[in-house]
């Protein structure tokens, strides 16, 4: 019987790593998108101008390859049928607006915020939320059981990202009076767990990490489309488009990260998915401080640890601990022989 169960060890052991290298590799292309996003929002002086440029980008992209691509055109066939038949909740289909909420957030917030404090407020909504949704089963994983060991990995992830950001905190001098806008990232952080739960269950109903892909990018397009015309009626347009090529990569590397967590969430679940993509977005934001420094970078030691401690959390989240590792061990002395041949515990 040992032999027979060592097979089966092996085989799902190397998927998870394998998925949860992908995750984290998924998640370095978040700093790099928005350090694009954020310099096209600086040529254009228009956050939102921004935002829908890179979203409507995607868009185009994203319809192209569904259309060129025979596996995405089958995909984009069974949106209709799979939304018309409820294979799941409707409004599923508005889960890109997520990503347009979380957006608007870094447009309202960040300057009042800072990027540590908004980094901090979106992670630590996404990994609690992240626990939750796995209990709930909204993911195409199914349900997956809140244990100590996964909340021990949620809450080292958490103090990992403050400690990681904390030599940037000095410049919110006043964190109290910031409380009420630090809500709309958190929320958005909470909010995105549900955003790869859904786009998970569409994937598996569309057959296609594309088809969910694009429903994703037409109602966040619409959705900050909108936002810009209200904006751009009050306070008018911004500068003109850039030449540059470079600035318009940020929505197909948003294609690549929102086709690539959908199709994760099914085998590591959410919190998992969630966790990689937050280790690759330290370790991405690193690697562009160091290499590719903004003005007014800071790389501290902390930010190197804090780094080295969310991988350390992440391994604490996915290893498969024996059930009630985190349990107290029981001495010797407290077992005692039952009539039947069995043990028993004292006292219990």
């Amino acid at each position: 019987m040992p032999q027979s169960s060592r097979p089966a060890i092996r085989s799902t052991s190397r998927p998870l790593l394998t998925g949860l290298l992908l995750a984290v590799a998924n998640g370095t292309l978040l700093p790099v998108q928005g350090r694009i996003n954020s310099a096209l929002g600086a040529k254009l002086d228009d956050g939102v101008a921004a935002a829908v440029v890179s979203f409507t980008t995607g868009l185009v992209l994203i319809a192209v390859i569904g259309l060129a691509l025979p596996k995405g055109r089958a995909g984009l066939r069974r949106i209709v049928p799979a939304v018309k038949e409820r294979s799941f909740p409707r409004f599923y289909v508005v889960a890109g607006g997520i990503g347009a909420l979380y957006v608007i957030a870094q447009s309202f917030t960040i300057g009042l915020l800072g990027v540590a404090l908004f980094t901090v407020a979106v992670i630590t909504g996404q990994t609690v939320s992240g626990l939750f949704v796995d209990r709930l089963g909204i993911g195409p994983g199914g349900k997956r059981s809140i244990t100590g060991v996964r909340i021990l990995g949620s809450i080292l992830t958490i103090a990992a990202v403050a400690w990681a950001v904390s030599p940037r905190l000095g410049a919110a001098a006043d964190v109290g009076s910031l409380l009420f806008p630090i809500l709309l990232p958190v929320v958005a952080g909470c909010l995105m767990s549900f955003q790869q739960a859904m786009n998970g269950t569409a994937t598996v109903h569309y057959g296609s990490p594309i088809a969910a892909t694009l429903v994703n990018f037409v109602a966040g397009t619409v959705i900050l489309w909108i936002a810009w015309l209200i904006k751009a009626s009050l306070l008018g347009p911004g500068h003109a488009l850039p030449a540059e090529w470079w600035y318009y990569v940020g929505g197909p590397m948003g294609c690549v990260f929102i086709g690539l967590a959908a199709l994760l969430v099914r085998s590591l679940g959410v919190l998992v998915t969630g966790l990689g993509m937050i280790a690759g977005q330290l370790l991405g934001s690193l690697a562009l401080d160091l290499i590719l420094p903004a003005p007014g970078t800071l790389v501290a030691f902390p930010t190197i640890l804090g780094t080295l401690l969310t991988l350390f959390a992440i391994i604490v989240a996915t290893l498969p601990w024996p059930k009630g590792a985190l349990s107290p061990a029981v001495p010797p002395s407290a077992i005692r022989a039952s009539p039947g041949g069995r043990t028993a515990v004292k006292g219990r």
